[in-house]
């Protein structure tokens, strides 16, 4: 008699024949990442998994467009290994950005920053394990030769309560936008308390720049 039973403990490599899982990111978060282009709001942000590499290369520099780059090359090839050896189907989310003055923490404001740091995100669904994406990374690896890869890694992020808006324009013309957000958020009994967060809704190599789509997110606390 056939037995198709698989076990808790079937190797990964070894678990076919599955019932694919889709994990709709875009409809279980769409509030978080289709903001309403006329008015910001508030939102509840909850813990999410991301691939991420921190960095310190100034923005638009060879080693930032790397950084970013390293990150796609490692989320695509696991998305399908994911689907083919999980059987585990996810979309691939916008890109991420959290920036930050590294002398003075997220108080100062970005354009008063003295050494700027980020830190680039793709979001990663609970169901995929740390320890598979080590194991396509290791296969990435060699037969990439993207230096970057090997510093990305598996982490959680949580916000909690935030307020954001969608930016459309260039990105060196965000300080109105932040402003009115700000603004927005204090309107609302509240204060930045948090990381200038930014999620590229637009490709800036195939969008002009007074296109480009930009969310723009800032933890909030209670006004003091």
């Amino acid at each position: 008699m056939r037995d198709d039973t698989v076990s808790h403990a079937t190797p990964i490599d070894e678990r076919r024949h599955l019932v694919t899982e889709v994990i709709e990111l875009k409809k279980r978060f769409a509030r978080l990442y289709k903001p309403s282009p006329s008015a910001p709001a508030v939102v509840n942000v909850p813990t999410l998994r991301f691939l991420m590499l921190d960095g310190d290369a100034p923005i638009g520099s060879p080693g930032f467009t790397e950084s970013f780059e390293a990150l796609y090359k490692l989320a695509y090839p696991v998305k399908f290994a994911a689907k083919k050896r999980l059987d585990v189907s996810y979309p691939i989310m916008p890109s991420e950005g959290l920036y930050w003055d590294a002398d003075g923490g997220p108080d100062v404001p970005l354009a008063e920053a003295t050494r700027m740091v980020w830190r680039l995100m793709l979001m990663l669904p609970d169901a995929v394990p740390s320890e598979f994406v080590d194991e396509v990374r290791e296969s990435v690896m060699a037969k990439k030769g993207l230096p970057r890869l090997a510093d990305i890694r598996v982490q959680s992020y949580t916000e909690g309560t935030s307020v954001q808006v969608l930016h459309i324009g260039p990105y060196a013309a965000e300080t109105p936008t932040v402003e009115r957000l700000r603004t927005f958020a204090a309107e609302k009994g509240f204060e930045f308390s948090g990381i200038h967060h930014e999620i590229y809704l637009s490709d800036p190599g195939r969008t002009a720049p007074e296109k480009l789509k930009t969310i723009l997110r800032y933890p909030v606390a209670p006004r003091k």
